[in-house]
């Protein structure tokens, strides 16, 4: 059995796809992942087969967060986008038909697999790192997980949220029509159902230790636990890290990831003199840019990025922007967290390690100062309970198996669409 596996996004969207890929191949699937050229080397270092999705999407998606200097610039970067799309769905086909697959799993992002699964009449899984696509009465959608308006309105935000398919609807549906020779769609298709009315299975690869699963998700609804992709066996650490690291005492690690450039001499000035406040020693990552300073003190180390699962166990505390795949490291690590958001999903996270005591509360970037990073870098590095609360989520993440649990469902589905291939080839025309 073949799976082609497709994602886009930074860092953060491509590593636990990975890790799903090396799991399956274990199990004894055939893997090939799609997803943007600069990847490519990620994919294969792995040992997984790659299968090209152009780039200029992840360029353009780069300027957005952060590289692009106004409001000028922003609009004529969106401009460029809706090609750039059009073009990645055609990647996703070209894929397909090269690799001949017998599942997709896609991220949501890549808008064109779920309707090559259904040209080539073949199951499809959709998944993604945040609960973004089922309806729930415990917490509203995440991107407005800052409005409390009750059970009522947490179930009804996914509405609010699921209206902006349509503003793909018009290209999906050329995509649909004169590609793949499929019927039309209506303006807001409800694109988590498949062609035969049975509903897309999803994965959320998250940890249900820190984000319980509700009890109204319906059952082809499945929180796995994290998919970690750890580092190479061959990989070796910078020697000079090194000696930082056996310099002094554990330091605090600070980046903010994928969040681009702008602001970004400012935002290390902050944690500069947050750090100098605090008496911490510290790695910096400077990720896409999010971090720019000139000069360094000596008790801080600056790096453009570093394995995860290799720094977080030997610092005091994780910093960062919130990211799902950061905030998931630092917390499997059992390091106690302090989240600065930006945007999107990220104060919903930030919200949750809190809320678990893992973390004090976090500092959106519009609110950031240093005497307040100081004062919850202080917090996070000396609190007894933010201590033991992140070492105990540590240890229950620690002990989930996501990638397998995974694995497990997906050839359940493939099993399900075989029996039911089998059946309709046995039943009299």
């Amino acid at each position: 059995m073949k799976i082609l596996i497709t994602t886009f996004g930074t860092r953060g969207d491509i590593q636990p796809y990975i890790a799903l890929g090396k799991g399956l191949i274990e199990a004894g699937y055939q893997v090939v992942v799609c997803t943007s050229e600069g990847y490519r080397p990620m994919v294969e270092e792995h040992q997984l087969q790659y299968a090209y999705l152009d780039r200029d999407l992840l360029a353009l998606t780069q300027a957005v967060m952060g590289e692009t200097a106004g409001a000028g610039d922003t609009f004529a970067t969106l401009s460029k986008m809706l090609p750039a799309l059009r073009q990645m769905m055609a990647n996703e086909w070209q894929a397909a038909l090269d690799h001949q697959p017998d599942l997709i799993l896609y991220h949501p992002k890549c808008l064109g697999s779920l309707h090559v699964a259904e040209k080539l009449n073949i199951p499809a899984v959709l998944s993604l790192p945040l609960p973004f696509y089922t309806p729930t009465r415990d917490f509203p959608v995440p991107f407005l997980s800052t409005i409390r308006l009750g059970r009522g309105f947490n179930r009804f935000s996914y509405r609010l949220m699921a209206l902006s398919s349509g503003m793909f609807g018009g290209m999906i549906n050329t995509f649909r029509v004169k590609t793949l020779g499929l019927p039309r769609l209506g303006r807001f298709p409800n694109l988590l159902v498949q062609s035969d009315g049975c509903p897309v299975p999803i994965l959320y690869p998250y940890s249900p230790s820190l984000l319980p699963v509700p009890q109204d998700f319906p059952p082809h609804v499945h929180v796995t636990g994290y998919w970690f992709l750890d580092r190479s066996p061959d990989w070796q650490p910078e020697p000079h890290l090194v000696r930082f690291l056996e310099a002094g005492p554990p330091p605090v690690y600070i980046g903010f990831g994928s969040m681009g450039g702008k602001g970004a001499q400012k935002r290390a000035k902050i944690t500069l003199e947050a750090l100098a406040k605090s008496g911490q020693r510290a790695v910096l990552a400077s990720g896409w840019g999010g971090l720019k300073a000139s000069v360094l003190p000596g008790d801080v180390f600056m790096l453009e990025s570093v394995p995860h699962d290799w720094l977080f166990p030997q610092v005091a505390a994780v910093v960062h922007h919130g990211g799902a795949g950061t905030t998931a490291a630092g917390l499997r690590a059992g390091k106690p967290t302090v989240v600065c958001p930006f945007m999107a999903d990220q104060p919903f996270w930030g919200a949750l390690v809190h809320q678990r005591g893992a973390g004090p509360k976090p500092i959106p970037q519009s609110r950031l100062t240093a005497s307040r990073l100081a004062e919850a870098i202080t917090a996070a590095v000396h609190d007894a309970a933010i201590q033991q609360h992140a070492a105990d989520l540590g240890v229950k993440i620690r002990a989930e198996e996501g990638v397998a649990r995974a694995v497990e469902i997906i050839g359940a589905v493939i099993n399900e669409s075989v029996s039911i291939e089998r059946t309709l080839k046995g039943s009299p025309s």
